[in-house]
């Protein structure tokens, strides 16, 4: 009979993490991103509490991760630590021992409840290379309709997605770019299951409008929290 797995001890204090994807970094995969972190963490000598079992792996929750090859101002975790430590110290070695393009902007005590359910919704700026007048027709037949279903190819297979009911806000402003007159997008999404990202927006905006965003689109996260709809602000997750 195989002998019972050691229990570990809980965290003894608990921190969240907010962290950007910039540059190159943001063809980073969720899955590049975690090992990358997980042996920061090592090097950091940050002391983490280990899960129990067979195979005790870090404390560590990861919440809301943005698609590979956006960029990202807003990813969050949540790790466990054995012992208590200073969240500005630990926020320091931590960026030092990360590549750079992954940068730790802010590390606090975790709150009360979790902080996968206040990420709510995230603000996206889409940056084009086509001038806004060829992006204004597309983005009001886009708002016109009450729906627009795409179609995306998931680990789960090929899914439906309605891209509408998702947008809460969508505008077009002017972008000077290398390639002379563009636009950037900006749109803040709900978060919802099966999440809608902003490449399902555009490709709602070609079905409906006709958009042909040229070349490939910077798409970059500025933030994700909390949505307030009396005002449509996007709170601070690592508040409160």
């Amino acid at each position: 009979m195989r002998d019972q797995p050691e229990q570990q001890a809980p965290p003894v204090q608990r921190l969240r993490v907010r962290y950007a994807k910039r540059g190159r970094l943001r063809f980073t995969s969720h899955r590049d991103f975690s090992r990358a972190f997980e042996r920061a963490l090592v090097r950091a000598r940050i002391p983490m509490a280990y899960s129990s079992g067979f195979n005790p792996h870090p404390r560590i929750s990861y919440a809301g991760a943005s698609p590979t090859g956006a960029a990202s101002e807003a990813e969050y975790l949540e790790i466990g630590l054995a012992e208590h430590a200073d969240p500005a110290r630990i926020a320091r070695d931590l960026d030092d021992a990360l590549p750079d393009g992954l940068d730790v902007l802010e590390v606090v005590e975790a709150s009360a409840g979790s902080l996968a359910d206040r990420l709510e919704v995230s603000r996206w700026q889409i940056d084009l290379t086509m001038a806004v007048a060829a992006v204004t027709g597309a983005l009001e037949a886009f708002l016109a309709r009450e729906t627009v279903s795409v179609e995306r190819m998931t680990k789960k297979g090929l899914r439906t997605f309605d891209s509408r009911a998702a947008v809460l806000e969508l505008e077009v402003t002017g972008l000077d770019t290398a390639y002379g007159a563009g636009s950037r997008l900006t749109v803040v999404l709900r978060h919802t299951v099966p999440a809608v990202r902003p490449d399902d927006v555009l490709a709602g905006l070609r079905q409906v409008g006709g958009l042909e965003e040229g070349g490939a689109p910077l798409v970059t996260r500025l933030e994700q929290g909390p949505w307030s709809a009396a005002d449509g602000a996007i709170g601070d997750p690592l508040s409160g």
